[in-house]
Formats: structure tokens, C-alpha cells, sequence
């Protein structure tokens, strides 16, 4: 057991040492493969008439506030999503392009902010594993000293190995989620892209 849990301590020790060589310099904390971009370009996703004059008006109006939230959710289908939108403006009559651009106004605020407060959480759990890769490292040099010892404490072996096994699943079930969650802020990129791109052709 005690080899088991030796290389699987190993392992860890690896997979945060490839981490940490594959950070952005700019962003120690970032945990992805994927370049940290802090925030989406409002000319990347919208071409447009010019949304300076609506900016946070979009949340004066009761039916465009709670569209967004349904929009923006992504627990909505994005063809769903599409669907919505094209219903919602093919019933605006002469006060389209006013609406089309106020939701497309709280959409970007909206998708914005998900994806900063997604980035900030695998940026916080990033140093939570910086933290737990250290004390994992600390604690399979003292397991190998104890191993080595003359005489050997069993019950010590036992307890700091079970310590091990413990640590390491944690570390690796929070490596397998920040995989994945790696993937939502392009997700909401392309999400924002797409509900702009139908919005437009809705206005035209």
C-alpha cells in the first residue's frame, strides 16, 4: 500500500508541477490551458449599431430583464436560446432595434459577469491546489523518513498514509473539475456570440 500511495503522491506532485509551468506568467493563478482573456471585447462579439446610449438601461425593463436571465442561464439551450430571441423581436414591432439593442445590453453585462465570477473560482481553487501540492509534498518526504526508520512506527506509517490517500483523492477529484470547468468561459464566449449574431439579424 505504502508504494501505492508513494506514487500516487508522485503523480500529484507532477500534475502540479506541469501546472504551474503551464501559467501565463501575467496570471500565476490560472489554471487552464486556455489564455486568460479577463474580459470579452464588446467589437469580438457585436457589430452592431453602438450600445452607448442604452448601456444599463436594459434593467428598467421588466420583460428584457427577465429574457436576459433566461438567455444568459446555461441551462437554456442555446437553440432555445436563438428561439427566444427571435420571438421576442419579431414582436416588437417599431421598437425593435431599441430592444434588440437594450437585450443585447444585458447580455453582455450578464455573460460578463458569469464568466469573471467562473475565472475568479478556478483561480481560487488553483491556489487551494498550489497549497495542498505543497503540504502533499511535505508529507511524502516525512512518510519516506518514517519508512526508514529504525524501529519503524507502524501506526504512524499507517496514519500518515491514510493522511496521503486522503489529500491526493481530494486534489485530483478538484484537478478533474477545474478540467472541465476550463471549459465555460469559452462556452459562454460563444454562447454571447451566437445570441449577438441572431439579435443582429433580427434587427436587420
Amino acid at each position: 500500500m505504502i508504494v501505492r500511495v508513494l506514487a500516487s503522491a508522485v503523480l500529484v506532485l507532477a500534475v502540479a508541477s506541469t501546472a504551474a509551468h503551464a501559467a501565463d506568467p501575467r496570471y500565476p493563478d490560472w489554471p487552464c490551458t486556455q489564455a486568460k482573456v479577463p474580459e470579452i471585447s464588446l467589437a469580438a462579439v457585436w457589430a452592431g449599431p453602438p450600445l452607448d446610449d442604452v448601456q444599463n438601461r436594459w434593467k428598467d425593463d421588466a420583460r428584457i430583464s427577465a429574457l436576459v436571465a433566461k438567455l444568459a442561464a446555461r441551462k437554456t439551450p442555446l437553440d432555445e436560446a436563438e428561439k427566444l430571441v427571435k420571438e421576442f423581436l419579431a414582436g416588437s414591432a417599431a421598437d425593435k432595434s431599441a430592444n434588440a439593442r437594450l437585450l443585447f445590453a444585458g447580455l453582455f453585462d450578464t455573460l460578463n459577469a458569469q464568466r469573471s465570477q467562473v475565472m475568479n473560482g478556478l483561480e481560487r481553487v488553483s491556489r487551494k491546489q498550489r497549497d495542498a501540492a505543497d503540504k502533499i509534498r511535505e508529507e511524502t518526504i516525512q512518510l519516506q523518513a518514517l519508512q526508514g526508520a529504525t524501529p519503524r512506527d507502524e501506526a504512524k506509517v499507517e496514519a500518515l498514509s491514510n493522511e496521503l490517500i486522503w489529500k491526493t483523492r481530494i486534489f485530483e477529484d478538484r484537478h478533474k473539475v477545474v478540467r472541465f470547468v476550463c471549459e465555460v468561459p469559452t462556452s459562454i464566449d460563444q454562447r454571447l456570440f451566437a445570441l449577438g449574431r441572431v439579435i443582429q439579424q433580427e434587427m436587420e
